[in-house]
């Protein structure tokens, strides 16, 4: 390769590197916006998601030729020092006799006083996969080996479960072969075991998947996600999910894409989704009182591409992190001081 070149691949780089400080600048509330990786074995990434473990970040995606094709696992990196590691491959779709399937969407969970946990999917397609976990108890740096959850268990299907006040683990998933159906799963032996609860939609009226929840105080809970019907569903649970109400749209607009959401610290909520009926761009980040009526916060991309599929969690110093698909060739990771973030009506 030419001198010519390098010098263009390193000038490309310092304006990757400026436009993510400019951009942090810019809006009151973001810290600090990188790429975890700049270059990578794999071609392709989608589906990042992100934990606080006991030893600092972690985050994983799925990477490989292109989504659904079978070379394609899960890649880990871990936050140490201020930067991120090299990815390195954790769990890939090959079968005891030999045939691969591809990987899909991770998703990490750090259980209070136990275990960090990476669940995914292995399977041919989102109708036919089955779920898997891996635990660790460094930090991520070393995994157990993979353990197939039982028939019917997907676990998480795209973003991270919830654990209850009494230790129960609430995941929130979903199901593609039936019409696009919302189901919960329920542990209360640290993911040993589940009880599958639902669905709790006809696929129908709406077409929905990929749940996130929200704590609305005492027992009363909030799930929303992405659908087919063109807004974020939602859908309450007076019961800490052990049954649900009917399903309704919010009022964000939702391009048939991926969304995470969480509850904050101070009670308020945070979603992070393409502000948009069509196309998956841009990404925003919006911020409500009762998960009802949500204000704009911030503006992550807006130029022409996608940018899916986000992640978001709130870490014990209270500052927000949030990954997602960087036009399909990298995973970006965004760091908001929720306390600094100016808010208005969204458009």
């Amino acid at each position: 390769m030419s001198r010519t070149v390098y010098a263009g691949l390193g000038f490309s780089l310092i304006l990757s590197v400026l436009a993510g400080a400019v951009a942090a600048a810019d809006q009151p509330g973001m810290v600090r916006a990188e790429f975890i990786y700049e270059t990578a074995s794999f071609p392709s990434c989608h589906a990042s998601t992100i934990a606080e473990g006991q030893r600092g970040l972690v985050a994983a995606w799925f990477g490989g030729t292109r989504e659904g094709n079978p070379d394609v696992g899960i890649w880990v990196s871990r936050h140490r020092d201020g930067r991120w590691s090299a990815p390195v491959e954790v769990a890939d779709g090959v079968q005891a006799d030999g045939t691969r399937h591809p990987c899909w969407n991770p998703v990490l969970f750090q259980p209070r006083d136990s275990s960090l946990m990476l669940f995914y999917k292995v399977g041919p397609s989102p109708r036919a996969w089955w779920g898997m976990v891996r635990t660790s108890d460094d930090g991520g740096q070393t995994w157990s080996d993979a353990r197939r959850l039982a028939d019917g268990i997907l676990g998480p299907v795209k973003n991270k479960p919830v654990q209850l006040a009494d230790g129960a683990i609430l995941a929130a998933s979903s199901t593609e072969h039936d019409g696009w159906r919302v189901h919960f799963e329920r542990s209360s032996d640290g993911g040993r075991t589940w009880q599958h609860i639902g669905p709790v939609n006809d696929g129908q009226q709406f077409s929905a998947i990929q749940p996130s929840i929200l704590f609305l105080g005492g027992t009363r809970l909030m799930a929303m996600g992405r659908t087919r019907q063109g807004k974020v569903f939602q859908i309450a649970s007076e019961d800490l999910g052990r049954t649900w109400g009917a399903m309704t749209a919010s009022p964000l607009p939702n391009p048939n894409s991926g969304t995470d959401a969480t509850t904050l610290a101070d009670g308020r909520h945070l979603i992070v989704y393409n502000h948009t009926p069509k196309g998956l761009s841009p990404l925003n980040v919006a911020v409500s009182q009762d998960a009802q009526r949500w204000q704009a916060a911030l503006v992550l991309e807006s130029e022409p591409g996608e940018y899916s599929y986000p992640a978001v969690i709130q870490t014990a110093d209270g500052l927000v992190h949030i990954t997602y698909t960087w036009k399909r060739q990298r995973v970006k990771h965004v760091v908001v001081d929720p306390n600094k973030l100016v808010l208005s009506d969204l458009p």
